[in-house]
């Protein structure tokens, strides 16, 4: 009798610790939540696309041969290329205190409003008080589109190369 009780408490222990950790797991939703894809065929040169992923905003601007050719190694190396154009993919906050900048398609340029720090179309910092470039999420490239939040091989490149922080 004793084995017997000892068997079903053995399986019923298996199934409450089961049952719990797919309690633990995250919602199909959220999972979701961790990947966007966007098409960049849309994208026009010189004119920032502002997409959401995880709750922060994503800066896409796709660059015209000027902008690309005189650019230095530091800002090409930060380029994503897809289908031969060039991109900046960056997380559009102020790496100083988390402001929005806004892009401004003359200077080629972006400007935080808060404290006046300055990035260049490459996302990086050119006018303090902003103490690092805009980060580079993570990102794949699919055809013509790109991923966020899927390390592809572009992005292990780039990290590899010592360009992400």
């Amino acid at each position: 009798m004793g084995k017997v009780f000892g068997a079903v408490a053995g399986v019923g222990a298996v199934g409450s610790l089961y049952a719990m950790k797919k309690s633990w797991d995250p919602l199909p939703s959220v999972k979701a939540a961790g990947f966007t894809t966007v098409d960049l065929s849309a994208a026009e040169p010189n004119k920032l696309m502002v997409e959401k992923w995880r709750g922060k905003p994503i800066f896409i601007l796709k660059k015209t041969a000027e902008m690309v050719a005189k650019e230095s190694a530091e800002q090409s190396a930060r380029d994503v290329i897809v289908g031969g154009e060039h991109y900046l993919i960056c997380i559009g906050l102020c790496t100083h205190l988390g402001c929005i900048p806004a892009y401004r398609p003359a200077k080629e340029d972006f400007k935080c409003a808060c404290h006046g720090g300055e990035f260049d179309s490459s996302g990086i910092d050119t006018l303090a008080p902003p103490p690092s470039p805009m980060v580079i999420p993570p990102f794949a490239i699919k055809g013509n589109a790109v991923v966020l939040g899927e390390e592809g091989e572009e992005y292990r490149k780039m990290k590899e190369a010592g360009v992400l922080a």
